[in-house]
This record gives structure tokens, sequence and C-alpha cells, in this order.
């Protein structure tokens, strides 16, 4: 008996699953359970994956629906995983609580590198495990040095071709290679989705449709810079001509942030439609065909581009690339494209790279040198190659020098900013500094 378990947190990630599945890159089974994890801060007061507007059309692919919370309950999803000791323990009691009895399991996962994945795959160690992107990151590098243990267990990467000849850097140090989920299957499921969730009560046709993010919730914006970018999006918008716009915020973000922006709405003249249903943005391509999408840097900008022929405009990627930090931030990568590939809002401009391919292989090895050194030699010689002015801001000269790459401190200058001595003494005074200045 072979029992195989889809492990997802959101819709657009079910969505995924279920696409492979009707593309037929998911071999048959005995039997198929889709495990969901809410990972919400607060997962007793935010609605679950099962209970989310069109997740019935989904059901019906999964002989089972489980709960990655309630297995493991007190524990929070993203923050818990069991002690090494205990594994075998937790193994036997999930067999047990999940009737498996002593099925072969297969897991499909998303986020390999973080919980609740790290921990469901780290319970069943004899278990293959498929990975699926459900955005951009997996574009980028992986973003901690998985366990050998893991990563050689990991047969392949399923993901949407988002950035037609892209391919994923994601788990590529195991030698992963990854394979396309059909575009037009995946949005048969999303139609699907969408006919099951109720229509969002807008009373025109072929707006402009703005897309939240909540990024100051991952301490990446302010709250008030997070305010200033939906701002900034209902402006542009309307500094197009568009008259009629909808926002999609992020369902946990604040709601006086919808009161700003009918405020300015007012103010600018046009008419603005919050909406309050906790629909995908996808459903929403497929039931209002809006007459341009706006975000910062959403992995819906690219599936509205590339999936639904919809015209996309980013705004506020350059501000934000300067804020992400450490360098190893996931989300650089995601923010790369959009900056690079998509149209500005306010000036229409597009920054495209000669090679994205290799834009992003240079960036994947600065933000993971120790995972993907035989990167180095690519990297150089597109920095060797000389880089674009728009695309200097993606590359440290201190991040340069000290890898020894193109682009860094010459020479002698470069071997005196890897001197650990006098590297402790320039972070002396930058604190000394920081803190006169307060």
């Amino acid at each position: 008996m072979t029992t195989q378990i889809f492990c997802a947190s959101t819709l657009y990630g079910a969505a995924t699953v279920a696409a492979a599945i009707d593309a037929g890159l998911v071999r048959p089974a005995d039997r198929r359970i889709l495990l969901i994890s809410n990972n919400a801060a607060v997962p007793e007061v935010a609605p679950a994956l099962d209970t989310m507007p069109g997740f019935e059309a989904l059901r019906g692919r999964f002989d089972d629906v489980l709960s990655w919370n309630a297995a493991i309950e007190p524990f929070h999803p993203s923050g818990w995983s069991p002690r090494p000791e205990d594994v075998p323990l937790w193994e036997r009691h999930l067999r047990r609580l999940w009737g498996l009895g002593d099925d072969d399991v297969e897991f499909t996962v998303e986020s390999i590198q973080v919980n609740p994945a790290l921990a469901v795959t780290g319970i069943f160690m004899g278990a293959a495990v498929d990975v699926y992107a459900d955005g951009l990151m997996s574009y980028g590098p992986t973003r901690i040095k998985l366990d050998p243990l893991l990563g050689t267990r990991v047969r392949r990467l399923l993901h949407l071709d988002l950035v037609p000849g892209l391919k994923p850097l994601l788990l590529t140090e195991f030698g992963v290679e990854s394979q396309i989920i059909p575009g037009d299957t995946f949005r048969r499921v999303l139609g699907e989705v969408g006919a099951v969730s109720p229509a969002p009560k807008v009373p025109y046709d072929s707006p402009a449709l703005l897309l939240g993010q909540y990024l100051s919730a991952l301490e990446i914006l302010t709250t008030e810079e997070e305010e200033e970018l939906h701002l900034r999006m209902l402006r542009g918008a309307a500094a197009l001509g568009h008259r009629r716009i909808v926002f999609k915020p992020h369902p946990t973000a604040p709601a006086r942030w919808s009161r700003l922006l009918e405020s300015e709405a007012g103010r600018l003249g046009v008419e603005l439609t919050v909406l309050d249903v906790p629909v995908l943005a996808e459903t929403l391509y497929e039931q209002l065909r809006p007459a341009l999408v706006v975000g910062c840097f959403s992995t819906a900008l690219f599936t509205a581009r590339q999936l639904y022929g919809l015209d996309t405009a980013r705004t506020g990627t350059g501000a934000l690339l300067k804020r992400l930090t450490p360098l190893q931030n996931s989300n650089r990568v995601p923010a790369v494209l959009a900056h690079t590939l998509l149209p500005e809002l306010e000036t229409g401009r597009t920054r495209t790279p000669g090679d994205p391919g290799r834009l992003v292989t240079t960036l994947g090895f600065m933000m993971q040198p120790r995972i993907y050194p035989h990167l180095r030699p690519d990297a150089a010689a597109y920095l060797e190659d000389g880089v674009t002015p728009d695309e200097q801001q993606f590359f440290s000269r201190r991040k340069l020098t000290v890898l020894g790459l193109p682009g860094g401190l010459p020479g002698r200058l470069a071997t005196l900013s890897r001197n650990p001595a006098l590297r402790r003494t320039a972070r002396r005074a930058r604190r000394l500094g920081r803190a006169v200045l307060r």
C-alpha cells in the first residue's frame, strides 16, 4: 500500500497540488491525503484552509483532509519540530492517528527549508519527498543548508512556469530536477475554485486591481511605509486614467488601511471597492477581467501576466530592495524579478535584463556562496561582462569584495576589507555613529 501525503497551508498551494495531480505528474497511489496547516500567528482566530471559499472544488482529489495543527496541538506549526530522540515515537503516533499502518509514505511539501515541512519530513525519515513551489521563491537559492539526509530524499521540484525560460535554483545543490506544471491545467483548476467561490460585489467591469501583501507583518516595511505603498498604487492607477479601482487587501491586514485608501480615493475622484471576501487573486482575474493589476512583488502579478494575459505594473520594489536584510532574505529574488521584468507603475518603464537566468544565478551565489560554490565562475563571468546601471543596486560592493568578485574593491584594499580586526573596528565605529545620531 502506498499513501501520498500532500502538505498545504494556502488555497493557492492546494490548487497547485491539484493541478499537478490533474496533469498526471503524480503517480497513482492507494490513498491520497491533503494535510493542511494553518500557519497564522494565531491559528485559532484565522480561517483554516478547508473552510475557505472555493476549497470544495479541490476536496474530491483527496481521500482524506487532515489537520497538522490538530496532530501537534498545542504546538504552533511554524515553530515546532520534534526532538531527535522523539522522532520514532512521533512516527508511530502519526501512523496510528492517520491510519497509515505499514504503508509506504510519500510526501509532497512546500517550503522545504522551514517548518512544518521540515518537521513532517523529519518524522518520516524513510519517505520520498517531492517539493512544489507555490510562488517565485523557487527561482532563488535554498535559504539554509539542508541536512543531506533530507536533501538527497527530494526527487523533484514541481513549479509553474511563471518566468518562461528561467529554471529554479532551489535544491539544485542536490541535483534535484524541476518539472513544470502546465499553466492551462492550473488555470482550469483555478476556474473550478472560482466557480464555487462567492462573486465579489463589484459594481463595474474591468477595473484596475490593487494587490496588498502585508509586508509589515514580515518586518520588511513599517506599517506607515506599507500604508504609503498602497496609496502609491492608488495614485498611480488613477494617474493612468483608471476611475474604477478594486483593492484586494491581505486577509490579515488591518482594516484601517482600507479606510485610508477610501479617503484618498474620494480626494482623487475615483470609485474604490475594497473586497471583504478572502478569495484568490486569480479568482478575481476570472471574474473581473481587470484592465490592470498593480502590486509590489506578489506572485499574483506573474500569474496575471503569464497565465491570464493581463496588463501588470509594480511599484515600490526599488525602495524595498534597499530594505531587505540580510542579503540571504528569500524575498530578494522575487523582488528583483518583479523589479526587472514588470513595468513600473509611475513611468511604464521595464528594466528587462539581457539574461534573467544569469542575473538570478549571480544573485543566488552571492546570497548562498557556501551552498552553491560551483556557481562562482558563472557569477564572475556575468559581473565581468558588465552589469547595467539599473542592476548595480542588486550587488553590494562590500559583498562583492568579501567574495572576491568583479566589481569589489581592488587588490590590497580587498585584503584589508577581509581583515577580521579591521572589520571589528569598522562595526564598532558604525555602532558608535548610530548611537551619536540617536
